[in-house]
């Protein structure tokens, strides 16, 4: 071997030896990607100010065979920019950087080169720009939620390649343009068979749901369009999957008469309508035997009694229809059921007397029948939760009634009982550890919920946690 050929070859194993003896036992390619990124962002675990070596030391990383597989860096008060060599660490299989406030800029396109990703989730970051088109290069990937940030733009069609995908959230957003469906030129989100979370609401997106977008063969149990600028119809489509147990389709300018066939979604237990131009008749709900939460309220719906389905629904907790066109009697029977918490049926325009019947829901807390025109009560004594009444004739005759006084708006911190924590104690070196001393020092913080089978807080027997 020639001199200088012998020498460079000395140097270049040197200086992999150096390169092995910095990093450890990670693979250099992926210790220089890491590095690259801590170099970017501000407030890292301290674990990563301590080694040169991620697989063996630093905080929310996780390897396999010298490789990273997994960034798990949820909460962690992050701030910087997810930089382009992201995309260096073609093992990864985990991306988790949600709610991490700090996190700021746009997606690189470079995300696209984690052919190897399942799970992506920068939820509760303060990301802008467009959703890169490259993340439907992801064919592995199941789980995408990039909701709560400051995305723009439109939703990609290109998400329609991701056939594994599971979970798709992109609410809460600043999202424009229609909801893609395929052509003869570009996929669309008609074509995710597996997916069971369609998350699009708290947008801009606008012009009509094509009827394209379902199918009979699909899995949907959420969808969440509400809160946008959807126009036209609901597509009879709709009502062919069978799998479907939320719809919130509510605050948008939705209009005509709502398809009949959405009485065949017999699994659904969340139905909201509300804030539309709904017109013709109240959608027949007869055969939702598992609906527990229904809201119709501010539509344009013909002048109508109430609904037989209002007496006849087992399951309900909690039924909504202010500001319509209800006429006629409050029927007795719709407080009797034992799961029924919530009747919100104010600013309509039911008449007669009022009535409880002999026998209540164990778990009603609410009645409002505010600005109708009730003329008299016949009310059970036992019953004294919330009742209003404020607006009716009733409340002429009888001003000083407690139904007929202005009721305060009060909600309670829901926290968690101490009853189950005896004598209990925890030493002062494990406050932060609340999974070893959860009576001590439980765990605070804010919960989202999507879609509760529960709306009264204050129960809590309607919340466990184990």
């Amino acid at each position: 071997m020639a001199p200088n050929k012998f020498l460079f070859f000395i140097i270049a194993l040197l200086l992999s030896l150096e390169i092995h003896s910095i990093y450890g036992v990670t693979d250099s390619r992926d210790a220089a990607a890491l590095q690259s990124l801590k170099d970017s962002w501000r407030n890292t675990p301290p674990s990563w100010a301590k080694s040169n070596d991620p697989c063996q030391d630093w905080e929310g990383v996780k390897c396999n065979n010298a490789r990273v597989t997994a960034l798990e860096l949820s909460n962690r008060g992050l701030e910087g920019i997810l930089s382009g060599n992201i995309g260096g660490l073609t093992e990864l299989i985990a991306l988790d950087f949600s709610f991490n406030k700090g996190l700021t800029g746009s997606l690189s396109p470079r995300l696209g080169d984690l052919q190897k990703l399942n799970v992506l989730i920068l939820a509760g970051c303060s990301f802008t720009g467009n959703i890169p088109d490259e993340l439907g290069n992801l064919a592995d990937l199941s789980f995408l939620a990039l909701n709560s940030n400051n995305f723009s733009g439109r939703i990609p069609p290109s998400l329609g390649k991701l056939s594994k995908l599971y979970w798709l959230d992109l609410a809460d957003n600043q999202l424009t343009g229609s909801i893609p469906v395929s052509t003869s030129t570009s996929p669309g989100l008609d074509l995710l068979k597996n997916a069971k979370h369609f998350h699009f609401n708290k947008n801009q997106l606008s012009g009509t749901i094509s009827p394209q977008l379902f199918s009979y063969d699909m899995e949907l149990i959420h969808v969440l369009f509400d809160g946008n600028q959807l126009t036209g119809t609901i597509p009879d489509s709709l009502g062919t999957v069978q799998t479907l147990e939320v719809l919130r389709l509510d605050r948008n300018d939705l209009s005509e008469e709502v398809p009949s066939n959405l009485n065949n979604l017999t699994n659904i237990n969340e139905l909201n309508l509300a804030h539309n131009n709904f017109t013709g008749s109240i959608p027949d709900l007869s055969q939702l035997t598992s609906l527990n939460y229904v809201d119709l309220s501010n539509n344009s719906f013909d002048p109508s009694e109430a609904p037989i389905w209002f007496s006849t629904l087992p399951s309900l907790t909690t039924l909504v229809m202010e500001f319509g066109s209800l006429e006629g009697h409050v029927p007795e029977k719709l407080f009797s059921f034992s799961q029924i918490q919530q009747v919100k049926l104010r600013n309509n325009m039911f008449n007669g007397s009022l009535s409880f019947g002999h026998s209540f829901g164990s778990q009603l807390q609410l009645v409002d029948l505010e600005n109708n025109q009730i003329t008299s009560t016949t009310l059970n004594s036992s019953y004294t939760n919330t009742l209003i009444l404020t607006g009716n004739p009733v409340c002429k005759a009888l001003p000083n009634t407690n139904y007929c006084q202005p009721q305060p708006q009060s909600t309670k911190p829901y926290s968690t009982s101490l009853a189950q924590c005896g004598g209990k104690s925890c030493p002062a070196d494990q406050k932060l550890s609340p999974q070893n001393c959860e009576c001590a020092y439980p765990y605070e913080g804010t919960m989202y919920f999507r879609a509760p089978s529960f709306r009264d807080l204050s129960n809590v027997s309607f919340i466990s946690f184990t």
